[in-house]
């Protein structure tokens, strides 16, 4: 499984961080939209790197934005972040409205860097770039 996202994004960062800390079997690779793999993965689905307001999860050829996506990655780490899928009892478009209003303003109130995530070497593997 591969999560394509903004590299630029503190909010998003942090979501990596997040997964990196919590994936225990390593099953989630890490591609920036910035680079040539999340590029070419978002092209594939159809989305381009300029103003995008999603994350995207790619696997086994099928793909996944907003909420679609942060459910089906939580689910993949296991208890007890599996219970988030009761979320999908929500209709998809008041959960993807919130996310896109927290897409839309990311750079507004979590910040924004010049700088993409450096992971460390043990977890440097799983950053297809």
């Amino acid at each position: 499984m591969i999560v394509v996202f903004d590299a630029q994004c503190l909010l998003c960062n942090g979501w990596v961080r997040f997964l990196l800390q919590h994936d225990r079997r390593g099953r989630l690779q890490f591609a920036a939209i910035q680079g040539a793999v999340g590029r070419r993965l978002l092209a594939d689905a159809g989305l381009q790197p300029q103003g995008l307001q999603t994350l995207l999860l790619v696997d086994a050829g099928r793909s996944w934005q907003h909420t679609g996506a942060i459910l089906r990655i939580l689910h993949t780490l296991g208890w007890p972040w599996r219970l988030a899928w009761a979320a999908w009892l929500v209709p998809a478009p008041l959960r993807d409205g919130l996310y896109r209003l927290i897409a839309r303003n990311r750079y507004r109130w979590f910040g924004r860097s010049e700088q993409c995530l450096l992971p460390d070497a043990a977890q440097a593997a799983r950053f297809l770039e």
